[in-house]
């Protein structure tokens, strides 16, 4: 076993003791995964969820908005998703679709946006003091490596699912993403609901820093050994691409 299975499988088996407490205490944990296109979302919360319980753990990722929910408060459709006691979620991208794509490619207005941005931290202080354990993670990678997975996307026939037309548009809108993001952070990481941004260059390496500072995150008890504050930190802390 090479020495990343290796720090993986202590790390997944710390990660499923401490769902073990989190079950028993009730937590309420909700871990919010976006990032640049091709940044290893996917990946890292395969490794995250693997091992945990089925019956507690969800991911969620969802498509498009429908024609009916185009037209609700704009939270409505993430709200039936959010974790019970016991449960731990997962959202592979979520309303923060709105501060990134939505806004670089013209699928919100501008009013729509702002409203987005001035309320976003209210909506997510109330999931918080409800008892909501929120963590919020953004895979961020260079131009040069994007370029690269998105190639290795189109040639390899069992990843086909992941290629879409906004994939497609990732590198011509690079500059238009990297305002967005800075926009994103700098008005929505608050001191309750920090951005934590990871450099996922090393897909491996981010997967286990991830993992660990997740640990000591929702446990502060938990020794924060194996997270490297130069591939995961608070915003402001580290450096965006």
């Amino acid at each position: 076993m090479g020495e990343y299975r290796k720090r993986l499988r202590k790390l997944q088996v710390e990660l499923v003791a401490l769902q073990r407490r989190a079950i028993a205490h009730d937590w309420k944990v909700l871990v919010i995964f976006e990032g640049r296109d091709a940044s290893g979302k996917d990946g890292t919360i395969k490794r995250l969820t693997e091992h945990t319980s089925p019956r507690e753990t969800r991911v969620v990722a969802l498509p498009k908005p429908t024609q009916r929910e185009a037209t609700q408060w704009y939270f409505e459709r993430y709200v039936p998703h959010l974790p019970a006691a016991q449960e731990f979620v997962c959202f592979n991208r979520s309303w923060y679709n709105r501060a990134g794509v939505e806004r670089v490619m013209g699928f919100c207005t501008h009013d729509e946006y702002e409203e987005f941005m001035e309320t976003v931290p209210v909506f997510e202080g109330m999931l918080i003091r409800s008892g909501i354990r929120l963590v919020k993670y953004y895979l961020d990678i260079d131009k040069d490596e994007q370029r690269k997975r998105l190639e290795a996307r189109r040639e390899d026939p069992l990843k086909q699912w992941k290629i879409s037309p906004i994939d497609q548009s990732a590198l011509a809108h690079w500059d238009a993403y990297s305002a967005a993001r800075d926009a994103m952070f700098e008005r929505t990481s608050t001191p309750e609901s920090p951005w934590l941004v990871v450099d996922a260059n090393d897909k491996k390496t981010a997967r286990l820093n991830v993992i660990a500072d997740l640990l000591h995150r929702l446990d502060p008890k938990h020794e924060r050994a194996g997270a490297d504050p130069a591939i995961v930190a608070p915003y402001g802390q580290g450096a965006s691409r």
